[in-house]
């Protein structure tokens, strides 16, 4: 008998084991995959099994079962595979996505309008001042219904072409006018004609006023130094030349010459104050004051100007306290301007008075408010002239105003004070039955 070895079976290929153990991998890469994506899912229905058999509405094993179940139908479920999705085109979506989110909260954050557009200019999104500048501004709509200066619409349509940032101005005259710098920027590279643009808006209109106030005031202030100048220096080169020993002369020029010096004093003591009242314009004032006290110290200090001008001034006061929010000097100053303004142009031999009323409050939370009116029977002003008289050296008569010392500053400081006490000046008048100009402030509360 002999003995038959029986042949053992072949081994299996390295080839092939690497393979089922790549295919065993990727299969726990895809349950583990399947597991993750499902996470959420997955614990909130733990949560509910539990709540319910914690509750008693259903038993342990029954829970338990069904959370299993439910478990392992979404890992199982079939799902689009990861790996059919390339990382860099995964990877380009979450930049794109972290792009367009960044890009959203830096617009938001930004105090100018700004509106992102596609590159066939419809709106892809804008923060609250675009939306606030443009009411009928909408998703999805094109610039074009929005905003139809031709110069702007021409920077949108050449933005992808031209690959860099362009200024063009837009002009906006309803409902209020106002003038912007446009700045239309495409997103993407000159070699890319795929990006979205950006539109930045800037608005010049205050600046532009600013500096238009500026050069006016500068001009006017030049012209109106430069007058008395003038006449100063033409009276000293007299007295030193032809003059010299004209004792005549000098008894006549010398009296101009103080004269023109005094107006250029008031001329630039008037400036300054109007400068310091534009300097405190935005804080408001804290203290108490009694308009009481300031109706008194301004008849004590102009009864002697009314006296040499022939003229009667008669002053009311408030019954009782008449408590305000606002600094002393200030509201003195306003009260002083407005009667003397009265003395100067008011009818010679006429009268002035000046009336204190209380104006009680419609609701029960608001305060009343105080009314001071300056009356006056002079010739009156016509009524082209109301709206200007705030205005810095506008003058209804130019000469009867500069021989009167007037120079025309004196109710727009009124003005100014009155912005930061937070009060109103109104001014009517008649030609040939005098003028009313009234100040109204806020009453104080009571704490």
């Amino acid at each position: 008998m002999t003995n038959r070895a029986e042949p053992s079976a072949p081994p299996l290929p390295a080839g092939i084991l690497w393979r089922a153990r790549q295919a065993g991998v990727r299969a726990l890469r895809g349950f583990g995959a399947r597991l993750w994506m499902s996470l959420w899912q997955i614990v909130i229905v733990a949560v509910i099994m539990v709540s319910l058999a914690a509750l008693g509405d259903l038993s342990l094993g029954l829970a338990l079962t069904a959370f299993v179940s439910f478990a392992a139908f979404v890992t199982l479920l079939p799902r689009q595979e990861l790996g059919s999705v390339s990382e860099d085109q995964l990877g380009h979506s979450v930049s794109l996505v972290r792009s367009k989110s960044a890009m959203h909260v830096l617009a938001e954050a930004l105090p100018d309008p700004v509106i992102l557009l596609s590159r066939d200019g419809q709106v892809l999104f804008y923060n609250r001042p675009a939306e606030d500048l443009f009411p009928s501004l909408r998703d999805g709509v094109h610039i074009s219904l929005v905003i139809r200066t031709p110069e702007l619409l021409d920077a949108v349509s050449s933005a992808p072409k031209r690959g860099r940032a362009v200024t063009v101005n837009y002009a906006q005259r309803v409902p209020v006018g106002r003038r912007m710098a446009v700045t239309v920027a495409p997103l993407a590279r000159s070699s890319e004609h795929d990006g979205n643009i950006l539109v930045l808006l800037r608005d010049l209109t205050e600046g532009e006023r600013i500096n238009q106030m500026r050069a006016d005031f500068i001009a006017n202030a030049s012209h109106e130094l430069r007058t008395p100048l003038a006449s100063l220096r033409g009276f000293i080169e007299t007295l030193q030349g032809t003059a010299k020993d004209d004792s005549g002369a000098r008894e006549r020029f010398l009296p101009i010459m103080a004269e023109q010096a005094s107006r250029m004093t008031r001329l630039i003591e008037e400036l300054l104050s109007l400068s310091r009242v534009e300097m405190n314009a935005h804080v408001a004032p804290s203290d108490l004051v009694d308009l009481n006290d300031i109706l008194g110290q301004a008849g004590d200090t102009l009864e002697p100007l009314a006296d040499d001008a022939g003229i009667s001034m008669e002053i009311a006061r408030f019954p009782g306290p008449a408590m305000v929010l606002g600094e002393r000097d200030e509201l003195l100053q306003v009260l002083q301007n407005l009667v003397q303004n009265a003395l100067k142009y008011g009818n010679p031999d006429g009268q002035v008075r000046v009336e204190a009323k209380h104006i009680p409050s419609l609701g029960r939370q608001g305060s009343g408010r105080y009314a001071i009116s300056v009356v006056d029977d002079g010739p009156g002003i016509p009524p082209e002239h109301l709206p200007r008289l705030t205005e810095r050296f506008y003058r209804v008569d130019v000469a009867s105003s500069r021989e009167k010392g007037g120079t025309g500053l004196g109710l727009a400081i009124v003005k100014h004070i009155l912005n930061r006490h937070r009060g109103e000046l109104t001014i009517s008048s008649e030609p040939g039955k005098g003028s009313t100009f009234t100040v109204t402030l806020n009453e104080a509360r009571a704490n």
